[in-house]
């Protein structure tokens, strides 16, 4: 059948345009085939935003001053009894929290070498040669050679080796160590000049300021971490003057002695405990505080040791009962329960039941603070302690004597015990009580379970030795010191109680007739 001319030429052109469009696909599937190039696709996705500062360049300046402190010693074999004390923990106070502070971070690492500050079986050598017993951290504080690390690290060291950054190794000697702030001193001789860093004003240090910690963890020298403050003035039980400044960076057993720097490459305190159930960081790390640790080297690279005021009176917090009971607007000072014979307290006429308020004019707020301001002042030191007693403010002054190195016990009482006496009730106490064989104070004999005085600890066998510091002998005194409190006022009365050789005050209300 004859095609149309206009047909035709339709029909023409459609297929002329077939033909080109597969001509034009081969084309370019052939071109992919011989050059092996994929198609050009579209920019990865980039970000212009803000670069957040980062911690390289304090790192840079302050990395060659930050060491690795290697301990040896002549190793003891274990003890004779067969009780394996070889880390002498048996002889720490009864706190699992403390145990497992220093047993985490002193570095009781793997035997084989891949865990942290190495220790070493007392058994499995001999003690000819000194052997290596920890490893930690530390840091140089001056271009002569002084360097910081922690008293936990070298105390039980006779050879000490500093690593530096560049793997050199040189030999330490102990100038001075103190164990109450857990701080000890290292010096290398004549090797030159060494790269050294300043302590920081830690008073500026704010919670949420970063910090970057460096040290040793693991035995992995060199090792930056990076945080911030999370808390300021933490106590944890380690001593008395505690005063911790609280990081996450991470934090692990090796640390030890080693700084925490702020931005400026100033060290704002030195890694000195962590808390972990595993052993590991979990981002809670204690620094002591620049401020401690500045005062403290300075006396160790003086004369090797500390010399710390000394006040001797032991003292307890101020309830809000006991507040009540003195007639104290606040909490704030610090109860002394006892003066020692002897002591400087009690010899410028500081008593038990006096609450100490000032030092120096500075407000006491506590007793750990009246420990921080004694300790802080040298000994022999003239300072004026005011104390709230009976009432009312007075000022004493004390000249200071020499905080001993090791806790005293008072001397027990020698006087010729009396015959005892029957036992009395003191029924709006829940109390019963008889008199003591030496005939000092009131032995409680028995204590109502529902009453306030169970409620605050009193227990058989303590002895009632004074009511609102007013010694009492026998119930009619008791009952007298009552009466007074409620005649004048008050809603508790303070009594002041002995067990186990040593003294507290507690408050007891008393019931209004």
């Amino acid at each position: 059948m004859p095609i149309a001319p206009n047909s035709y030429s339709r029909t023409r052109k459609r297929l002329l345009a077939t033909g080109a469009s597969l001509a034009l696909v081969g084309a370019i599937g052939f071109a992919a085939v011989a050059t092996g190039t994929a198609p050009v696709l579209a920019d990865a996705v980039r970000v212009e935003a803000p670069q957040v500062p980062g911690f390289a360049d304090v790192v840079e300046r302050v990395l060659p001053a930050v060491v690795s402190v290697k301990v040896k010693a002549k190793i003891e074999p274990a003890a004779d009894d067969g009780s394996d004390d070889a880390d002498g923990f048996n002889n720490l106070p009864d706190n699992p929290q403390m145990r497992q502070f220093f047993k985490q971070f002193r570095g009781f690492g793997d035997q084989n070498g891949e865990g942290g500050n190495r220790r070493f079986n007392r058994r499995d050598h001999n003690n000819d040669q000194p052997r290596p017993v920890a490893q930690g951290s530390g840091f140089f504080i001056s271009d002569d050679g002084y360097l910081v690390t922690n008293n936990h690290v070298v105390e039980e060291g006779s050879a000490f080796t500093v690593v530096m950054n560049d793997g050199k190794e040189l030999d330490a000697k102990l100038i001075g160590t103190d164990p109450r702030t857990d701080l000890a001193v290292l010096k290398v001789d004549g090797v030159g000049k060494f790269t050294y860093v300043d302590f920081a004003d830690d008073s500026k240090v704010r919670v949420g300021d970063w910090v970057v910690a460096v040290g040793n963890p693991f035995g992995l020298g060199g090792t930056v971490t990076a945080g911030i403050v999370s808390a300021r003035g933490r106590d944890i039980g380690a001593g008395p003057y505690d005063d911790f400044i609280q990081i996450d960076a991470s934090v692990n057993r090796g640390n030890s002695g080693g700084p925490t720097f702020n931005l400026n490459g100033q060290v704002v305190g030195i890694n000195t405990a962590i808390f972990s159930p595993s052993g590991g960081s979990v981002g809670i790390a204690f620094d002591i505080p620049a401020s401690t640790a500045k005062h403290v080297v300075e006396d160790l690279m003086k004369s090797g040791s500390v010399q710390r005021g000394w006040l001797g009176v032991e003292i307890q917090p101020v309830t809000t009962d006991i507040a009540e009971s003195l007639g104290l607007k606040s909490q704030n000072g610090a109860l002394v329960s006892s003066a020692q014979d002897g002591g400087p307290g009690k010899k410028a006429g500081i008593t038990a039941g006096d609450v100490i308020t000032q030092v120096e004019g500075k407000d006491v707020a506590s007793p750990k603070e009246l420990a921080r301001l004694i300790g802080a002042y040298s000994p022999g030191k003239s300072v004026d302690v005011t104390v709230w007693r009976d009432g009312k403010s007075q000022t004493v002054k004390v000249d200071l004597g020499t905080l001993p190195s090791t806790d005293k016990q008072a001397s027990a009482d020698s006087q010729q015990p009396a015959a005892p006496a029957k036992p009395a009730a003191l029924a709006d106490l829940g109390l019963t009580v008889t008199k003591s064989e030496n005939g000092k104070g009131l032995v409680v004999t028995d204590v109502d379970p529902d009453s306030d005085a169970a409620d605050r600890g009193i227990q058989p066998g303590d002895v009632i030795t004074s009511v609102n510091s007013t010694e009492v002998n026998g119930t009619e005194d008791v009952a007298k010191a009552m009466a007074d409190a409620v005649k004048s006022g008050r809603k508790a009365v303070l009594m002041q109680i002995t067990r186990d050789d040593s003294n507290r005050f507690v408050a007891l209300p008393v019931a209004k007739g």
